[in-house]
């Protein structure tokens, strides 16, 4: 286990309408705002999304098992914010998306579509020096903390 301090400093509350594209505008609104390390929450609807519900076998590297969502979902998850070696914000997010009763928890991915309305809170975290570089023993993007002082 390695963990940082730190402080929440700016937050936004931001409202997708009706067929916005969630990740494209997290991202966009990312690098608009220079956001560099952060926590957020969403909380409302997703008509699509293509989302990894776990690995095939608990082995490293993971073969991720996709799942495309096309039924309009309602959708509860959290997720963090960093950047890669190459500058680019790192969006990690697990939602729980339901419909007429039933739950698939999942990593969402790409291609997400609104549905009527989802409401993000973003809360930016100062005083850690932290990103999210490709782990090649993984084979994903980890979070890493920059330096070591605790």
């Amino acid at each position: 286990m390695e963990y940082k301090k730190g402080n929440v400093d700016r937050v936004f509350a931001v409202r997708f309408d009706e067929g916005d594209d969630f990740l494209e505008g997290m991202l966009e609104l990312i690098k608009k705002e220079n956001l560099r390390f952060g926590w957020f929450h969403v909380i409302g609807g997703l008509r699509r999304a293509g989302v990894v519900t776990g690995p095939r076998e608990p082995v490293m590297p993971p073969e991720p098992v996709w799942r495309q969502v096309d039924d309009a979902r309602e959708t509860l998850g959290t997720g963090s914010i960093a950047w890669d070696e190459n500058d680019e914000p790192k969006i990690h997010l697990h939602a729980a998306l339901g419909h007429h009763g039933d739950t698939l928890t999942a990593c969402i991915r790409k291609d997400t579509e609104v549905y009527l309305v989802l409401e993000v809170y973003i809360f930016e975290i100062s005083g850690i020096n932290a990103g999210r570089p490709w782990y090649e023993k993984g084979g994903f993007n980890r979070l890493s903390f920059i330096d070591s002082d605790q």
